[in-house]
This record gives structure tokens, sequence and C-alpha cells, in this order.
């Protein structure tokens, strides 16, 4: 009994901090970059280079730090990606 009890707890908390953990990371990597269309008449940001939005961008398509996009460049998240 204790040794099924002990399992379980031993198997639960390694399942759950490991995928919390790996998504975690993942998702800080990927959402710390963005692509702006690098125009004086652009306003959105665009978390992929594929983007819908993006398509329509005629100049240079540029990664960029999120930060920057906001701050720097003064955009807001395209509509297609929310």
């Amino acid at each position: 009994m204790l040794i099924k009890l002990l399992f379980a707890f031993l198997f639960s908390f390694g399942n759950t901090s490991t995928s919390e953990n790996s998504s975690f990371s993942l998702k800080s990597v990927q959402t710390t970059t963005v692509y702006i269309c690098y125009s004086n008449t652009a306003k959105k940001y665009h978390y992929s280079k594929t983007c819908r939005g993006l398509s329509a961008c005629k100049h240079d398509v540029r990664l960029v730090n999120i930060t920057d996009a906001k701050t720097k460049y003064n955009r807001t998240l395209c509509g297609w990606e929310d």
C-alpha cells in the first residue's frame, strides 16, 4: 500500500513539473521576437512571418524584439494574430 502511494505521488509530480516547465520556456522563446513591416505607415507587429496581415507589406520585413516593436516602433498586435 505504501509503495503504491509513493509511486503515485512521485509519478504525478514528475509529470506535472516537467510538462509545465517545457511549455513555459518554449512559449517564452517564441514570444520574445516579432516581425514588423519596416514602413512609415505600418502599425502592427506579427508573431509569424507568414501572417496574413504582413503579406501586404511592400517594404522590408524585420525581426525585432517585442518591446522595441511596442515602444520604439509604436506597433500593436495584428488583428489576425488574436
